[in-house]
């Protein structure tokens, strides 16, 4: 470990702790990225469906079952990765070409302001 060490000659607990807790950052970013950017990203899909041009219940069914898929394989993508930081990349990259989508489906359905 590269911990520093206290005039003693010990090791401090603290450098101790704070090497341990940084080694441990990049998991706690899979597990977020995993978690939440894969929820991000399936539902961003089941919403970007809607702008296809089919049936409604069609449209929904298909994002839904679409969504369960997305959600598998980001939480796979996100601990395959070499480092955290691609997998947070790769997630954004994935949801870039849904954005559009989902924005028409969200800008469509929005009430019209009152005057």
């Amino acid at each position: 470990m590269n911990a520093v060490s206290a005039p003693s000659g010990r090791t401090s607990r603290v450098a101790v702790v704070a090497t341990r807790v940084l080694g441990v950052l990049p998991l706690l970013s899979r597990i977020v990225a995993a978690i939440g950017g894969g929820y991000a990203l399936a539902a961003l899909l089941s919403v970007a469906v809607l702008a296809l041009p089919v049936s409604r219940p069609q449209a929904v069914i298909g994002g839904m079952l679409g969504s369960f898929a997305v959600y598998a394989g980001a939480v796979v993508w996100v601990f395959a990765v070499r480092s955290a930081t691609r997998a947070w990349v790769g997630l954004i990259i994935a949801a870039l070409p849904l954005l559009p989508f989902a924005w028409s489906v969200w800008t469509a359905a929005a009430p019209a302001a009152s005057p």
